[in-house]
């Protein structure tokens, strides 16, 4: 079977259906059959796995996933990727189709009605630039009984993902993304594997879910909000970030303070800060 991934076929198929790109939705089609087959491949797909995919676009992903894995459920949020989506898997039967945005979807139940309880689950998916970050913490943040996610995104979005602290990519978002799974980089991919191509290069990162965070926190709402206090300025201290961001309930002082206790420098900015220290610092601001 001709894979949907080549220049020719992807355009043949858009031309037939009369499909014009829209910017708004990000939409960018990779014509690359074996860079797709690799995505699939970083995510040990077996043919007992059940694939997540967003945002299928003409299937080129989709085909991929569904040659290897048991099932496939793709949530398509342009009503006119439909029928393009019907032509296109209809020789993989296995694959189900929602026109749903997956940013409003209850995912906990699209799952149990999907796949069966404790499938391995994978997801597998090209993200829209424009919302990569929402998708991908909605992901992450509902705690889905997902084993690994293999994503395309903007290569610098993945370099901040995965970025370590010390680096200037590390940030809110690192920690975010780290606090609930590994993350690594597996390769880049150019722009020009692209119709239309983007103005940037691309990453795949994959994210293997872990069992448990890697530190303990007293409350994980006041956890991820210091973090994004403590980087909402990079360039300012740590002290006169949290100071502004917590001065109706704590004077300059008292943060101070709260810093000293644990042994941390107000004057060090966020992007020096282990999780481990953000974790202890959440400690300490429960507290008060």
């Amino acid at each position: 079977m001709k894979d949907i991934a080549t220049p020719k076929r992807t355009k043949d198929i858009l031309e037939r259906h009369g499909f014009r790109f829209k910017k708004s939705l990000g939409q960018n089609f990779l014509i690359d059959p074996n860079v797709l087959a690799n995505i699939v491949d970083a995510a040990g797909v077996t043919e007992e796995t059940g694939v997540i995919e967003v945002g299928p676009g003409i299937g080129a992903l989709t085909e991929q996933s569904a040659r290897k894995a048991k099932n496939v459920l793709a949530f398509e949020i342009d009503q006119r990727l439909l029928p393009i989506l019907n032509e296109t898997m209809a020789p993989y039967p296995h694959v189900s189709v929602v026109n749903e945005d997956v940013l409003k979807a209850d995912l906990h139940k699209r799952i149990s009605e999907s796949f069966a309880p404790g499938q391995d689950l994978a997801v597998i998916a090209n993200l829209p630039y424009y919302v990569t970050t929402p998708i991908l913490m909605k992901l992450l943040e509902e705690k889905l009984p997902v084993r690994v996610m293999v994503v395309m995104m903007q290569l610098e979005v993945a370099e901040r993902i995965a970025a370590s602290p010390g680096s200037k990519a590390y940030g809110s978002l690192s920690i975010a993304a780290q606090y609930y799974a590994h993350t690594e980089t597996v390769f880049t991919v150019p722009r020009t594997v692209f119709m239309p191509p983007p103005n940037v290069d691309s990453a795949i990162l994959r994210l293997t879910r872990r069992e448990k965070p890697p530190v303990d926190v007293a409350d994980e709402a006041l956890f991820f909000e210091l973090v994004r206090a403590s980087f909402v300025q990079r360039r300012k201290t740590l002290l006169n970030n949290l100071s502004k961001h917590f001065q109706d309930k704590l004077s300059k002082q008292e943060t101070a303070e709260a810093l000293q206790r644990i042994g941390i420098d107000g004057a060090r900015r966020a992007e020096t800060l282990m999780m481990k220290e953000f974790a202890a610092l959440t400690s300490t601001f429960f507290r008060i």
